[in-house]
């Protein structure tokens, strides 16, 4: 079985620019992050100099013009970047990342004003200013109709009260763009806005760091607003349109997920056949036993399958198409892939994939929120028969 990172599922959309950006983050990935991890995960977040070095690469600002030092490339540029990172054996490390330049920081791209874009903008792609998105409540994921955390105006300012639940990044991060409803008569979807929060705005607190199975690079957090007060001028966006926001970026984040279960999916293969290949049993290699090598298959079939998939849904919406249908379908196939791929792979390890020294061990447990986050597999699959 080839499990290079080039291959039929790609090919077609992939270009030398694409290869060398693939090379470059693999480079950066064997230098800086696996053999560095696993203090990371001990600390619980990943070192805001490592990010720095992300964005002096030009990684942090791919899609991004070009007069705020971004790249101006476009969706398959930035799902090249999401699969290459994803290789990495530490979820939590990508998440950090992919929550800073394809959930968060987009927010702020498609709705900033001149002079938001100008104070913000240049220093997101430079990685001095980590980003985090708080849609999510304790009462509201999803659903984010349901939203019930408050903005009103006051003599000019925005007041903020509410909470924030699960944010990546909440911990450490430096600028929040929060959803808050605005209008409370409003029905449904309607009268939500987005602000733009700084880290150290009074009245806006870190509530708890939260503990998880997983991605344990990965600062989450509780967010906590008690009449928050911020300028007039940090509503991003028309007022009361911030639903529509919200839907808008799902589209991005859903690939970027998709491409961290797809990226962990090769990995967690590649890791199980050079271990089967090895690991010998009852007088010869478990590589050896049919069922094992028949299963190993059937797993890289389904995955190149969700990986050409998943590069036709970066190609839709480079074409400006309407793919939320598409894109529901591949988050909620990618996400149940993953804990399919992992389980079997650390079932293939044995004892040893249960010890938290083998990286087959950390990426089963970072795979199991890949069909949780970002629109859970159940959710996603509504979208999809509500489009049927």
């Amino acid at each position: 079985m080839d499990l290079s990172q080039s291959s039929s599922a790609e090919s077609v959309y992939i270009t030398s620019e694409h290869l060398a950006l693939r090379e470059q983050v693999a480079r950066f990935l064997a230098k800086e992050v696996e053999p560095n991890g696993g203090r990371w995960e001990e600390q619980g977040w990943v070192p805001r100099e490592v990010l720095r070095k992300m964005g002096a690469m030009g990684l942090f600002g791919i899609t991004y013009p070009q007069e705020y030092g971004g790249a101006e490339a476009d969706a398959l540029t930035s799902l090249v970047f999401a699969e290459a990172l994803s290789r990495s054996t530490f979820g939590g490390f990508v998440v950090t990342v992919l929550v800073h330049t394809d959930m968060a920081s987009p927010h702020l791209v498609h709705a900033g004003t001149r002079e938001q874009l100008e104070r913000y903008l240049p220093g997101i792609i430079r990685g001095e200013i980590i980003t985090a998105v708080g849609i999510t409540e304790p009462d509201a994921g999803s659903d984010v109709a349901g939203l019930r955390m408050r903005a009103r105006r006051e003599g000019g300012r925005w007041a903020l009260n509410g909470a924030k639940m699960f944010i990546t990044n909440g911990v450490h991060a430096d600028l929040y763009i929060i959803a808050a409803r605005t209008d409370p008569d409003a029905k449904g979807s309607r009268g939500v806005s987005m602000f733009l929060v700084e880290r150290g705005t009074p009245g806006f607190r870190v509530g708890r760091a939260l503990k998880k199975t997983g991605w344990l690079c990965s600062d989450t957090a509780e967010l906590v607003f008690d009449d928050c007060r911020i300028p007039e001028e940090n509503l991003l966006g028309e007022e009361n349109a911030g639903f529509y926001a919200v839907m808008k970026n799902f589209q991005t984040e859903r690939i970027a997920l998709a491409a961290m279960a797809v990226g962990h999916c090769m990995t967690a293969l590649a890791l199980t056949l050079d271990y089967v290949r090895t690991r010998k049993a009852f007088g010869a290699t478990l590589y050896d036993k049919q069922a094992i090598r028949q299963r190993l298959a059937m797993l890289q079939a389904k995955t190149e399958a969700a990986r050409a998939f998943m590069y036709h849904c970066a190609w839709l919406v480079a074409q400006g198409r309407d793919c939320v249908k598409e894109v529901s379908m591949l988050k909620a196939l990618t996400g149940e892939l993953a804990n399919e791929v992992l389980y079997s792979c650390q079932q293939f390890h044995g004892g040893m994939g249960y010890m938290r020294e083998t990286p087959v061990e950390r990426l089963t447990r970072d795979a199991r929120v890949l069909a949780i986050g970002g629109g859970a597999t159940e959710v996603m699959l509504e979208e999809v028969a509500k489009r049927s």
